[in-house]
């Protein structure tokens, strides 16, 4: 079981010391100093560390930590990069729970820079102080109105609310807190920063549990430790917290850049991904998207079913909003009959009433119009959510017409979801935003967040929350493993035989009479010859596959042929012979399975349309290990292969069963053997209904002893 620490003492600290205080204005610890005691409502108690000052703003000052009495929760580290270790040994020597390091110039500039916090990780070993840092702003418990930080804005932001915010980098972070002008307050904010010891991980445990946290927005540069952070997300699922992340690294640029910030492992996005579907994290590309999607699930809790209406008194912008909403594959609520005709009553005879609602203008003329008219298209039994685009400012008229969503917001237990589509804010905007009537900036960025919404509702009702994910297995001492590096094909399909899948009948052949003989005995009428060589997994790039051979004389020139290539273009390989096989016949459908060892996350499995279609159309689904039958049909069905599969155009429906139930048997192997670095079966042949797979081809790797 993975142990997380109580970290309680961190956000509500009884005591804390300031090491690095100052009388310095604009230094980092006078700012600290100025937001612990002119901007908090701190009641605990407050000591300050400085050798060189005897009081600091009428408080005393003493030299050293050591020379503190009683008990410290919290010690902030506001000194040079060449004092940290010192300190740090010090808090650690008085038995403080934690450290909040500031200072930058460690992990991420450089070797002597990893080296140090090497030993910030050998302090937290030896003594079980944690260390929340270096290079991080300092953490913001807005709700209880703690300001633990350097930053000149946390006087400015400190709007409380059901957000809880864990990042590593600063700026974008504070990007999240801004959006209280939006009317969303973040109620906690944990900012890492190099995560030498505490992580993100550990401050999404921690807000899983938190009374005053409804949802979880997270910013990723990398994920350090994988296993924690599947431990942090499935605890904050079970306890119904939804968490929204938005994961720098995506792109080369991406990468290179979060790794220079914060020194963070980026990971593969398209692993990255796949994990967090199926962790129920929400995946966001942008700040405002994480913004949106989050102040969403802020308000309310969905069921996968919701269905919209759309409310505005713009023609073409109602257009804009239905076209969105059909685009994103979300569904319009039918309006029960009493609504159409509380509507008919309500509304001029040229309004839209049918889903969507174009008012027309004569809401703006009359404001206690638009406000009952929305409040009908609200109360509809049909209805989950409301969109209410307003396209312009016109002055005293938009905002009545904000005030009448506010008032409507407030009497029904729905969300109504604003979006703002006006660069002039006017009265409406801060409006809808004091009122915590989150406005989006745009009818697409509403919709987005409206998918999320409704997606998570569906994750939560169909996931299974006893599935624990396989991840990386210790190598056990009384187990025989694999032998190391790459295995020959037909061992590898002798492995995959062995876990009950399918493979076609061959045997090796030494010289070109062997393959005529071998040729001969297996009495088929067609061969695939391919060369044998563990330094080889490429094999038709040198000229070592040859197909359809349909005689055994045939089969001593492909031997021949095959040899004489493979000598030329892979000089100095191993060569152990051909492997002469049974070629399948009939229908079937190619399909890719492989398995790859991600350093975070353990195997990964990735199944979809294979054979050369893999490099073309990339159609591939990615999952975590082991896999259910149930849980290998969903991985199946989210490729376009899915179709294909069932029938298409007249074709035979193929043997998904089979596949499923390959995929399963296929991470029992993995399971099995820990030790496999990589596995690709390409293709997967998956025949008509009722006739299995079977195996054509199989490369497989198996780890180095060292690399564990």
């Amino acid at each position: 079981m993975m142990q997380f620490s109580d970290l309680s003492r961190l956000m509500l600290p009884q005591s804390i010391a300031l090491v690095g205080a100052s009388d310095r204005t604009g230094s980092i610890g006078g700012r600290t100093l100025e937001n612990l005691t002119v901007h908090s409502r701190y009641g605990g108690a407050m000591h300050l560390v400085n050798p060189g000052k005897k009081e600091i703003n009428g408080l005393a000052c003493v030299p050293s930590v050591s020379a503190i009495e009683g008990e410290l929760d919290v010690a902030i580290v506001a000194v040079k990069a060449d004092a940290v270790l010192d300190v740090l040994d010090e808090c650690a020597a008085k038995r403080v729970k934690f450290a909040i390091v500031f200072t930058s110039g460690f992990g991420e500039a450089g070797e002597q820079g990893k080296q140090a916090e090497a030993r910030m990780a050998e302090i937290v070993r030896a003594s079980g102080m944690r260390i929340y840092g270096p290079n991080c702003p300092g953490l913001n418990n807005i709700n209880a109105q703690l300001g633990m930080t350097f930053s000149p804005a946390y006087q400015l932001d400190r709007q409380p609310g059901p957000i809880g915010l864990a990042t590593q980098g600063g700026g974008m972070g504070r990007t999240v807190l801004q959006a209280m002008a939006r009317g969303i307050g973040t109620g906690l904010w944990c900012s890492a920063g190099n995560e030498v010891d505490l992580e993100v991980s550990d401050f999404i445990h921690y807000m899983a549990t938190a009374d005053d946290i409804k949802v979880i927005a997270t910013n990723l540069e990398g994920i350090r430790n994988g296993p924690r952070f599947l431990h942090a997300c499935q605890h904050a699922a079970r306890h119904g917290k939804p968490v929204v992340a938005m994961k720098i690294g995506k792109s080369e640029y991406g990468i290179k850049a979060a790794q220079s910030h914060t020194a963070a492992i980026s990971g593969t996005a398209e692993i990255n991904s796949a994990v967090f579907r199926e962790l129920g994290v929400i995946e966001v590309d942008d700040v405002d998207e994480l913004i949106d999607t989050a102040a969403l699930l802020a308000r309310g809790r969905p069921t996968g079913k919701e269905k919209i209406a759309v409310f505005c008194y713009s023609g073409g912008t109602a257009a804009l909003a239905a076209d969105k909403i059909g685009g994103s594959g979300l569904e319009l609520a039918r309006f029960a009959e009493p609504t159409l005709a509380r509507l008919r009553e309500q509304l001029p005879d040229f309004a839209a009433i049918d889903n969507p609602v174009d008012t027309t203008g004569v809401v703006l003329t009359n404001p206690e119009l638009g406000y009952e008219a929305l409040k009908t298209v609200a109360a509809d039994p049909n209805v989950d959510l409301v969109l209410y685009p307003i396209p312009f400012d016109y002055g005293d008229i938009t905002t009545k017409a904000a005030q009448s969503a506010v008032r409507v917001q407030a009497e029904i237990d729905k969300p109504l979801v604003v979006a703002w589509m006006s660069d002039k804010p006017g009265q409406g905007f801060p409006t809808l935003a004091e009122a915590g009537v989150v406005p989006a900036r745009t009818v697409g960025g509403a919709v987005q967040a409206l998918r999320r919404y409704v997606d998570h509702g569906a994750w939560q009702r169909s996931h299974d929350a006893a599935w624990t994910p396989q991840l990386l297995a210790p190598r056990l001492p009384d187990r025989q493993a694999l032998p190391a590096g790459n295995v020959r094909e037909h061992e590898a399909k002798g492995l995959l035989q062995a876990h009950g899948i399918t493979v076609p009948r061959s045997t090796i052949a030494t010289s070109a009479d062997e393959a005529a003989q071998v040729f001969e005995r297996l009495g088929v009428p067609s061969v695939a010859m391919k060369v044998v060589s563990a330094g080889i997994l490429h094999k038709s790039d040198v000229g070592g596959v040859l197909l359809g051979i349909s005689s055994a004389r045939q089969a001593a020139e492909a031997y021949d042929t095959i040899m004489s290539a493979v000598g030329q273009a892979a000089e100095g390989q191993t060569i152990d012979g051909v492997l002469v096989e049974e070629m399948l016949t009939g229908p079937f459908t190619e399909i890719v399975v492989g398995i790859q060892r991600d350093p975070a996350f353990g195997p990964i499995c990735t199944v979809g349309l294979g054979g050369i279609a893999i490099e073309l159309f990339k159609d591939v689904a990615r999952g975590m290990l082991p896999l259910t039958e149930a849980r290998a049909h969903a991985l199946i069905a989210q490729t376009h292969a899915a179709r294909l599969l069932q029938g298409f155009r007249g074709k035979p429906a193929m043997d998904v069963e089979a596949l499923a139930q390959a995929l399963v048997r296929i991470s029992g192997l993995i399971a099995a053997h820990p030790e496999i670095e990589q596995l690709e079966i390409n293709p997967l042949a998956v025949r008509p209904a009722g006739q299995g797979v079977v195996a054509l081809d199989a490369l497989l790797t198996v780890e180095q002893e060292d690399e564990r």
